[in-house]
């Protein structure tokens, strides 16, 4: 992979020009008092370096003469290091990972401004670390100061996001690898969950069997904090308290994906506890399901990221109709967006190092994304009836009979030369 690497900073540095990048590595989160968290790298980060270690700068400086890829980490201390686990260090960072130069965090100060003073521009995003933040700025108003005198030095901050999440946005081989890893192992947590589920159960219990599967396989762990809504909780989009015990003649729908080197799946699936479908849930269930199909058909190099979300809501809407739950002329409907008292989300997102991945959706008011081979994006129409929704205006009552029915379904889908990769086509549906 160091290779893979390699190859990115050099496609991003291309795009700087003149300018100078700097990224931040994630921080150490606490979970209480002095516990912390399980270390996960800042995204951007790791794509460009495959360094896993906190308290870490990557400065990408295309216009030094000899040191274009720049670490700061944190030293070798064989004390902190009997404590915290084995850092990499000064030589290692040079060693393994390939950078031109390397040096201690606590030199930041002292030997960034070598790589910023022949730079035209500071590329940086500002991010939640507000004190590196001052940092960054603190070094940009100080050569900014003597820009009179020397006529060089950043003129301006840019965002890395625009040039750098582009190249993210298209999955090469190596990183398609690891999605597939990811689907696969959560393809198989889902079908063991199914062939567990019975009433009785708790929603925890199931839980444990997806999230016990993920880690056996070799996966880091969940990519998000899995779903598993039972009943009414189905109408609940981010239920997470997973604590109800589940009875027959409801629906158990389950929104769990793993991490696998970094890389995330992420798939939902709705289905009866006790096996079979009331006639409501079926109904609103075979909606859903349509809308999903149409909307992956549309899934194409050529095709814009709103025809897929278009195409569902024209499903979804037209199903609504149908059910007696909407009422009125399809177009209008879909244009004052009276489905969303049922569909309340968009159809899906970007996929990979980041479960809702970065890159563009939108140019604009008008413009939306087009896809291209590479995109990973998931797709994911649902109908959510709560106990206490209530009719859009000029809407039809809703019947007792359809509330409490929740149901997502949700796949991830690859664009690929001539057309679309269901990657996580082994759970049913």
């Amino acid at each position: 992979m160091q290779t893979e690497y390699s190859q990115r900073r050099e496609q991003l540095m291309q795009k700087m020009g003149t300018g100078t990048a700097i990224f931040r590595s994630a921080p150490m989160a606490v979970m209480h008092n002095d516990v912390e968290y399980a270390f996960r790298q800042e995204s951007d980060f790791f794509y460009l370096t495959g360094f896993n270690e906190p308290e870490a700068v990557a400065v990408l400086a295309p216009h030094h003469k000899e040191h274009r890829f720049v670490l700061f980490v944190q030293p070798k201390d064989r004390e902190k290091e009997t404590w915290t686990g084995y850092r990499v260090g000064v030589e290692g960072a040079k060693e393994r990972f390939g950078a031109d130069e390397a040096y201690p965090i606590t030199e930041l100060d002292e030997k960034l401004p070598q790589y910023l003073e022949k730079a035209d521009r500071i590329y940086y995003h500002l991010g939640r670390d507000r004190t590196f933040n001052e940092i960054i700025l603190k070094h940009w108003q100080r050569l900014m100061a003597g820009y009179p005198k020397r006529g060089t030095g950043p003129i301006a901050i840019e965002d890395t996001g625009p040039i750098l999440h582009a190249m993210r946005q298209v999955k090469s081989p190596a990183e398609l690898e690891l999605m597939r890893k990811a689907a696969v192992i959560s393809v198989e947590a889902h079908n063991h969950a199914r062939e567990f589920t019975r009433p009785g159960r708790y929603e925890y219990e199931i839980q444990a069997e997806i999230e016990h599967i993920f880690r056996k396989r070799g996966a880091v762990g969940p990519a998000y904090p899995s779903i598993v809504a039972s009943g009414h909780n189905s109408c609940i989009l981010h239920y997470i308290e997973n604590n109800r015990q589940m009875q027959d003649n409801e629906l158990l729908l389950i929104d769990a994906g793993c991490a696998y080197g970094y890389y995330n799946a992420d798939i939902t699936r709705t289905f009866p506890v006790g096996g079979k479908f009331t006639p409501e849930q079926k109904a609103i269930y075979d909606i859903v399901l349509e809308a999903q199909l149409q909307a992956i058909a549309q899934v194409r190099p050529g095709n814009t990221y709103n025809e897929v979300h278009g195409t569902a809501v024209r499903v979804i809407t037209e199903g609504l109709v149908d059910l007696g739950l909407l009422n009125g002329e399809i177009d209008k409907l879909i244009e004052e967006e009276k489905y969303k008292t049922f569909f309340m989300h968009g159809t899906g997102h970007w996929l990979g190092l980041d479960v809702h991945d970065v890159g563009v959706y939108k140019h604009g008011e008008e413009t939306w994304q087009t896809l291209q081979p590479g995109n990973v994006l998931t797709v994911e129409p649902g109908i959510y009836i709560g106990l206490d929704a209530q009719p859009a205006e000029e809407q039809p009552a809703i019947d007792d009979r359809w509330r409490g029915i929740g149901i997502r379904i949700e796949d991830n889908v690859l664009v690929t030369a001539d057309g679309h990769e269901v990657l996580t086509a082994g759970v049913p549906k």
